[in-house]
This record gives C-alpha cells, sequence and structure tokens, in this order.
C-alpha cells in the first residue's frame, strides 16, 4: 500500500504550478508565437521551422521514460531544476543558431529539457505526493498551466515587436533560469519518503511486468487513438470552419474559447465522483470525443452553433488531459508511476508533437476538413472500445 499522503502545504502547489505557467509559457507557447517571425527573418521556411520545433518534441517524449525512472528512484529537486538549466541552454542555442541544423539542435536540447519540467514530471511529483488527493492537485496544476498561452502569447508578442527574435528568446532563456531553478530548487522535494515494501496482496508494480500487460496495451492504444483525433481536429478548427463558411475572424475566436473550453473541462472532471472503474472516464471522454467531433462535422451552422460545440470539443480534451495524468496511478499505484507513466505517454507525446500536421494530412487524404472531422470521431469511438478493457 502507498504511504500516507504529505498535507496540502498550498505553498509547494503554487510553487510547481508557477513553473509549469513559465516552462510552458517559454519553453512550448512562444516557439508557436514566433515560427511565423522566426521564418520571415532567416528565409527558413515555416514548415521547416516548426518541423524542428515538433522534433524537439519528439526528444522529449523518448526522453520522458528515462527522466520517469530517475523520478522515481531520486526524487524531484536536481532532475527538475536541471531540466530547467538544460532548457535555458537550448534556448539559447536556438536563438544564435546560424543555420537550421544548430536550430534543430537547440530544440533537441530544449525538447529533452521538457520532459524533465513540463506536465509529465510535474504529474509524477503530486502523484507520489498526494497519493489518494492526487486529482484535485493535478486539477489545480493544470489549470495554471492552461494560462501558459494567456499569459506568454502577449509577451513573446510584444519582446517581438520590440526586437528582434533572437533577442527575444536570449529574454525569454533568462527568465526561465532565474525563475525555475529556484523555484524548483527550494520548493521540491530532495527526495521521496520511502514506501512500504510491497506485499504478495499487490499487484506487480515493476515497469517491465506492467508494459507487457493487456491492460497496459489497452490503455495505450486507447489513450493515443483519443489524443489523435482531438488534436486532428481542435489544431485545424480555423481551416475546418473556412471551409463551413465562417470568416477568418470568428474562426480564430472559435479556436480562442476551445481553449477557454479545456479549462471547463478540468473543473468538470475534478467536480465528478470518481468511484466508477478506472476505465470508465477514459471510455466517456473517448465516446465523448466521438459525439463532439462527429458533430463538428455534420453541423454545417450557424456560427454560434459550431463555436458552441467547439467550446465542448475543448472541455473533452482538457478533462482528457486529467485522464491520462492519473490513468497509470489509477491502475498501478504511484510506486513506479514515473517509470510507467514515461513509457505510457511517450507516444502521446508524440501525437502532439505531430498534431499540428495531422489535420491538414488527414483532410488532404479525406478529401476536406469536414471529412476528416468525421474520420477522426470513428478513431475516437474506436478508443472508446479500447478503453473497455484498459
Amino acid at each position: 500500500m502507498d504511504a500516507a499522503p504529505e498535507p496540502w502545504q498550498p505553498w509547494r502547489l503554487a510553487a510547481l504550478s508557477i513553473g509549469q505557467v513559465i516552462s510552458w509559457g517559454i519553453l512550448f507557447y512562444a516557439m508557436i508565437v514566433a515560427a511565423p517571425v522566426v521564418a520571415e527573418d532567416t528565409g527558413w521556411p515555416l514548415a521547416l521551422v516548426t518541423t524542428l520545433f515538433s522534433a524537439g518534441l519528439i526528444a522529449s517524449a523518448l526522453v520522458g521514460v528515462p527522466v520517469g525512472r530517475r523520478l522515481d528512484r531520486h526524487g524531484p529537486r536536481a532532475i527538475m531544476t536541471l531540466g530547467s538549466a538544460v532548457g535555458s541552454a537550448g534556448l539559447a542555442i536556438v536563438a544564435m543558431a546560424p543555420d537550421p541544423v544548430w536550430f534543430g539542435m537547440g530544440w533537441l536540447v530544449a525538447g529533452s529539457a521538457q520532459a524533465a519540467v513540463l506536465y509529465q514530471a510535474a504529474f509524477t511529483v503530486l502523484a507520489r505526493r498526494y497519493r489518494t488527493r492526487r486529482r484535485g492537485a493535478m486539477t489545480a496544476l493544470t489549470l495554471a498551466g492552461g494560462l501558459a498561452s494567456t499569459v506568454f502569447a502577449p509577451i513573446v508578442a510584444a519582446l517581438l515587436t520590440a526586437t528582434d527574435w533572437r533577442t527575444a528568446f536570449l529574454l525569454l532563456a533568462a527568465v526561465l533560469a532565474v525563475t525555475t531553478i529556484p523555484l524548483h530548487w527550494f520548493t521540491l522535494e530532495p527526495t521521496w519518503q520511502p514506501l512500504p515494501a510491497a506485499t504478495d496482496d499487490d499487484p506487480d508494480h515493476r515497469l517491465g511486468t506492467v508494459v507487457r500487460t493487456r491492460r497496459f496495451l489497452a490503455l495505450t492504444i486507447s489513450t493515443v487513438f483519443v489524443a489523435a483525433s482531438l488534436y486532428m481536429v481542435t489544431l485545424a478548427i480555423i481551416p475546418l470552419f473556412l471551409e463551413k463558411g465562417l470568416d477568418y475572424t470568428m474562426s480564430a475566436w472559435a479556436l480562442g474559447l476551445l481553449g477557454a473550453g479545456q479549462v471547463i473541462g478540468r473543473l468538470i472532471y475534478v467536480a465528478i465522483p470518481h468511484t466508477a472503474a478506472p476505465w470508465v472516464p477514459l471510455a466517456a471522454t473517448a465516446g465523448l470525443s466521438a459525439v463532439a467531433l462527429a458533430l463538428l462535422a455534420v453541423i454545417p451552422g450557424p456560427a454560434w452553433l459550431l463555436i458552441a460545440v467547439a467550446v465542448a470539443a475543448g472541455a473533452v480534451r482538457g478533462a482528457q488531459t486529467l485522464v491520462q495524468g492519473s490513468a497509470v496511478a489509477e491502475r498501478w499505484g504511484t510506486r513506479s508511476y514515473g517509470a510507467i507513466n514515461g513509457v505510457f505517454a511517450a507516444p502521446v507525446t508524440v501525437v502532439a508533437a505531430l498534431g499540428p500536421a495531422l489535420g491538414p494530412l488527414a483532410a488532404t487524404a479525406a478529401g476536406g476538413y469536414t471529412a476528416m472531422a468525421l474520420a477522426a470521431a470513428v478513431v475516437a469511438l474506436c478508443a472508446a472500445g479500447a478503453a473497455r478493457l484498459s
């Protein structure tokens, strides 16, 4: 059995949440805002700039596995502090890159650091620290993380107006270092409190055993399918709505409100009683994804109705973030959460990295964004079936 959870100590949860806002804002959203400016200034194709950025996200997925193991064994202080330092160094390389090769190298470094400072690492801290009370802590953390784009998108845009993108990224690298390095070092546990020895009645929590089970395979397949379907459509909501006749301004507003819907979904998730079997929340978000995406495909208008459905899809995506974060702990406890979750989250992180390209590619194959949304709904429905086996 897991040890008793620690007291809430709100200041520690607040410090970790502030670190998430800063880390997400600088290591992820800053490049999304700056990519067109980088491409215009350097003459590199925008597709190349975004691809190199995505390569860093894929590096994060790969590095997440050993990072999870180290978090389990040694505690979060050293690894998350190092992650902040490495992330700052990666951004400095990006800022000074003379060519796409060095630009890509910088994002590989920064992406590797993401595995040690973003949600995957933070969820491990909360699962181990708060045990059975982790849902409330994870919700608070993701609500804060959801503010990262709101806070940093205008800041990055203002920096790009006031100076060139290279100087802006050097400044962001410095901000990341001087804020998150002390936050992580002074507020995170240096080591974990030892867990009681496993008993014969406990399920086997070893990574090698868990990942070979049918349950783990079903969980991974279902989660990847849900993530792929949601990212495919929600990140392509602007071209989808343009295809349905909305103008660009209205479509952009829909994208922004969809993001607000994620916050609503996270609040709803924590308010729902969690007494059902672990597979039920995943099946529910997969089924609701199928419904929302199918409605986005078949509803021709009016604009207000399409936007309302987009907000609902955003709410499902927000809830799914928490379903994913708690999935491993719900099934196998927190003893080896970091290691197991590192393997589990890796393919989902890859899907997220490829997210901006999934919608356009699928739309090209399907013959349009409406057909793509309908196909995504079918994928989500398959995920709901697979969830029952998890």
